[in-house]
């Protein structure tokens, strides 16, 4: 039992420690993240519907 103190008081000890990201921060980063994803999954649907009128030309 002693250990499971011990490694909780590490635990909380290191969290303390964290830098954590301001809430405007994480609008900030979550917002790039699903324009990145988006930019993307256009970027290969319409590779694919290239790829597939080529294919489709043959």
């Amino acid at each position: 039992m002693a250990n499971n103190k011990n490694f909780l008081q590490n635990v909380v000890s290191e969290m303390k420690k964290v830098s954590w990201p301001t809430g405007q921060e994480t609008v900030r980063y979550t917002t790039i993240v699903m324009l990145t994803v988006i930019f993307f999954l256009a970027f290969f649907y319409a590779l694919d519907l290239g790829i597939s009128a080529i294919i489709d030309l043959m």
